[in-house]
């Protein structure tokens, strides 16, 4: 599996700290999916709250239906608004899934089947700079098939 960041750095430094905490996020969160374990560590080091169960969640269905993935999934378009206390911000990006492709753990079967499904995804997110200056992420929702990722 191969995540690309498309348009991640900002110049500033403080989005681009925050960007590369969310990144490093989706990668602990394909890592655990591939790993298939959710308790892996980086979840509880870039969640937190709703976000954090959330993505259990997520992953325990994968597990369930006996699913991991690979390919490559591109993220680009990446908004960072930091709050004025600089403590909280939310990051809105996109995400192609047109090259991911489900694999099942027990065959090793890739399921390259075309989807009827938008491969785009919008991601809103809200990150919490911890104690520890991590951004976790303390809320996250998507929305597959939004014009704003189309393209």
């Amino acid at each position: 599996m191969t995540d690309e960041y498309v348009g991640w750095k900002t110049g500033d430094a403080a989005k681009d700290a925050v960007l590369a905490d969310v990144a490093a996020r989706i990668d602990s969160t394909n890592d655990a999916i591939l790993r298939g374990d959710t308790s892996a560590p980086g979840l509880s080091f870039y969640y937190r709250d709703k976000a954090l169960s959330g993505a259990v969640a997520w992953i325990q269905a994968y597990l369930h239906a006996d699913l991991s993935f690979t390919g490559t999934t591109r993220y680009f378009a990446p908004k960072v608004t930091l709050a004025s206390g600089k403590t909280t911000a939310t990051v809105l990006y996109c995400s192609d899934e047109s090259k991911g492709f489900n694999k099942n753990r027990k065959t090793g079967k890739v399921d390259r089947t075309p989807s009827d499904q938008s491969p785009y995804v919008l991601y809103n997110t809200r990150v919490e700079k911890n104690d520890s200056g991590v951004w976790q992420t303390s809320a996250l929702t998507s929305h597959r098939g939004d014009r704003a990722c189309a393209g």
